[in-house]
This record gives structure tokens, sequence and C-alpha cells, in this order.
């Protein structure tokens, strides 16, 4: 699991990156429109593609000569589940945070 989240992680570190994926949420799509919004050529764009399919986040059919890309939202998943812990933690310490917040102010009070 850890070298899953480590690819996932390293593959979400770029904004191209993250961008490709914003937009694939919407639906598939080719390299070449995927490349639109970039001032990126369509190799730089298929090298971004290859990193985000070996981390198992995106996946390329085959339709004719088309090779539409699509979301897979797997490793999401699993980062999310890894995330979760630590949102219980901050939850828990804002919590903390409040009960020490009213205290002061109860003190301020009297």
């Amino acid at each position: 699991m850890d070298r899953r989240l480590n690819s996932t992680f390293s593959a979400l570190a770029d904004p191209t990156r993250r961008a490709i994926l914003a937009r694939l949420a919407s639906g598939e799509a080719t390299v070449t429109d995927l490349a639109e919004p970039f001032e990126l050529t369509l190799p730089a764009v298929s090298k971004h593609l290859k990193v985000l399919e070996r981390a198992g986040l995106i996946s390329r059919g085959r339709l004719a000569q088309w090779r539409p890309c699509r979301l897979e939202a797997k490793p999401l998943l699993e980062v999310a589940d890894w995330l979760e812990h630590y949102r219980r933690f901050l939850d828990a310490s804002f919590d903390r945070l409040d009960d020490y917040l009213q205290k002061l102010q109860a003190k301020e009070e009297s």
C-alpha cells in the first residue's frame, strides 16, 4: 500500500497532472483534448499521462485510432482513506481548541 500511495502522491505533486485529472473527472478525453489548455507539446502531455497511468490514476482505451483516457478512482479512494486518520486528528484538535477558547471566554466574563 505504501508504494501505491507514494506513486499516487508523486503523480499528484505536479499541477499539470492535477489539472488533467480534474478534466478527466468530467469524462473521457483524448490526448489532444487534454493538451489543449496547456502550452505543452503532445509528447510532453503524453509523458504526464504515462506517470498518471503508472500510478493507476488513469486508464487508456482503444477505439480505432483514438486512445481515450479515463479517470480511475481507486488510487484516489486509497488517498482519501489514508487522509481520514488525519481528518479525525484535526477534528479532535479543533474540538480541544474550541473547549479551551470557551474556558477563556468564561474566565473573562467572570
